[in-house]
């Protein structure tokens, strides 16, 4: 039985530190105390965060008690993992008011009479100064500049604010004050998670399991999927918004959102694999996963809905089939007239925004007349001008 829950664990996960410890834990016939912590730091979850708590659905579904924390606390010193500069913290007001949302969209998945959701700032706040003195003496700089991007900083001269190294501090000491058995993380989180098992051990508890899930690739499939990158798909969208963005990824993207983001059984993802190499239309499995999302967080009518209307939309836009797909490099992002040029649509910017002007540029689809559009860095988007000149455009840094 208990290897059975381990195999249903291992889906997805990058690494389980030590996977041997978790199945004695397993077998001790308990409810184990699984952790996963979320700083607040924008008002929406988007698919990426859905990696880690599809996981922690699964540990629920295995009967294990699941601790949702949010970091409030930690929140305003403002997570530095794999930052290049000081990551400016929240005020508690903008905390408070994202923890809000977090909350409410996090029961999309998780049962809620079957979730505790915890705040640090209830054991962190009542910390003395000389108590997070004593705290910051059981760890020691040497093994803060370990980690990777503090490494990076320190060597190229780059500053580090003393509160950063705190943050790894204070998640770590989360495990002690809820007396974790197991903490999940994105594998970015790998070092601040092995501080609390450390941790632990100095303060008498067994140490915590340690397992980490992949990072899932925006709608561009390079960069993380991010809101500030624009390359994401928010739990909180509508169901049509959700359907276009989904079809939009390639289809070798699609296969690691199957594996991230589906409850499908594994095996019948590989069917699936196989049908798309023997011929079947990978659109095909793409409307599924798109429709699997919908219903997930919204109703198995809203996508039917998104399905009816989506193929309304293309067969009324008759986009090809095999258009070109360019990448064009930007930092910032790159102004509409622009990026019609740069993708070969247009002769020149004056071209773009006559076109534009006389209705004939199409973004997805839909007819644009803002001139002054600007596309963000990870957006992804088939562009039409006229009636024959289509490209399929992905913005990358």
């Amino acid at each position: 039985m208990q290897d059975q829950q381990l195999e249903q664990i291992r889906r997805g996960s990058e690494e389980i530190l030590i996977e041997e410890v978790l199945l004695k834990k397993l077998q001790e016939g308990r409810p184990l105390r699984i952790k996963a912590g979320f700083d607040p730091t924008a008002p929406d979850l988007q698919l990426g965060h859905t990696v880690l708590i599809n996981k922690l659905k699964q540990f629920q579904d295995l009967g294990h008690h699941i601790l949702f924390l949010i970091g409030d606390f930690t929140g305003m010193i403002g997570d530095p993992t794999g930052k290049n500069i000081t990551r400016k913290p929240l005020t508690k007001e903008e905390v408070l008011i994202n923890a809000k949302t977090y909350q409410e969209q996090v029961f999309k998945i998780l049962d809620p009479d079957k979730t505790e959701v915890v705040f640090n700032s209830q054991w962190m706040e009542a910390m003395s100064p000389a108590q997070l003195i004593q705290l910051a003496a059981k760890h020691t700089v040497a093994r803060m500049l370990e980690r990777d991007d503090f490494s990076k900083r320190f060597k190229g001269g780059q500053p580090i604010a003393i509160h950063e190294f705190l943050y790894p501090l204070i998640q770590g000491y989360d495990s002690v004050a809820l007396k974790a058995d197991v903490e999940l993380g994105g594998t970015d989180q790998k070092f601040n998670l092995l501080v609390g098992r450390q941790l632990q051990e100095v303060y008498g508890q067994a140490p915590q399991v340690v397992l980490t899930m992949p990072i899932l690739e925006g709608l561009d499939g390079v960069q993380k999927m991010s809101k500030s990158l624009g390359n994401y798909v928010g739990i909180a969208d509508a169901p049509n918004d959700m359907f276009g963005k989904i079809m939009s990824i390639s289809d070798e993207l699609m296969w690691r959102y199957f594996e991230l983001l589906s409850y499908k059984p594994l095996v019948e993802i590989k069917d699936l694999q196989s049908a798309c190499q023997n011929g079947m239309n990978p659109r095909n499995c793409k409307v599924m996963l798109a429709q699997e999302i919908i219903a997930r967080f919204h109703s198995q009518q809203a996508a039917e809905q998104a399905l009816l209307d989506f193929e309304t939309k293309f067969q009324r836009n008759a986009i090809p089939d095999n258009i070109a797909e360019v990448e064009l490099v930007s930092a910032t992002g790159i102004a509409i007239a622009n990026l019609l040029k740069d993708a070969g649509l247009t002769e020149s910017t004056s071209e773009s925004l006559r076109m534009i002007k006389q209705g004939g540029v199409k973004i997805d689809g839909e007819k644009i007349e803002d001139a002054k559009l600007h596309l963000d860095v990870g957006s992804v988007h088939v562009f039409q001008v006229g009636k024959r000149k289509f490209a399929k455009v992905k913005i990358k840094v």
